[in-house]
């Protein structure tokens, strides 16, 4: 696994990424309606051009050496507060789980908080993603909760969970 820079030419990319780890993800958690919402504004070519200019927000592509094919991506913000980067996105297609991706993603992203001078990790969660149980396996906590007025009558129902390194 190497995980990859991305530009804007990896947009359509993330995208396409996003979309089918999504359809799995909160299949049962969000009405189709509302995670079409979301994809089409949180994954705008707009927002993530937008996001690719800010100097502190990074997105790295996830790439499987044995298959040959991206399997994921990940989306951080350092100095999101003072110290602290926010893991915004990290997504893995189905078809990868099981092969150690996520804890590797996530070892990975630790090197580039501490390379940043940050030392803490935030980031929010679904309540009821089970993915909540894989960031506690490595070390994150839930600190607050929190419901997030996203627009066109959704909302995120959300723990934030972090983690000082």
């Amino acid at each position: 696994m190497k995980l990859i820079k991305a530009t804007e030419e990896n947009i359509p990319l993330i995208q396409d990424l996003a979309k089918r780890s999504w359809e799995n993800a909160y299949a049962e958690i969000l009405s189709k309606e509302q995670m079409n919402y979301m994809l089409e504004t949180m994954y705008s070519e707009t927002e993530i051009s937008e996001h690719l200019k800010n100097p502190h927000y990074h997105y790295y592509l996830v790439f499987d050496e044995n298959s040959n094919e991206y399997d994921g991506f990940l989306g951080f913000e350092n100095h999101y507060e003072e110290n602290t980067t926010k893991l915004h996105r990290i997504y893995l297609v189905p078809e990868s789980k099981g092969k150690g991706l996520g804890k590797k993603t996530l070892d990975f992203l630790n090197e580039k908080v501490k390379e940043s001078g940050d030392n803490r990790i935030i980031l929010n969660v679904n309540k009821y993603n089970s993915a909540q149980k894989f960031y506690e396996s490595q070390g994150y906590k839930i600190y607050d909760e929190g419901v997030f007025d996203i627009g066109n009558g959704y909302v995120m129902d959300d723990y934030l969970m972090g983690k000082s390194l």
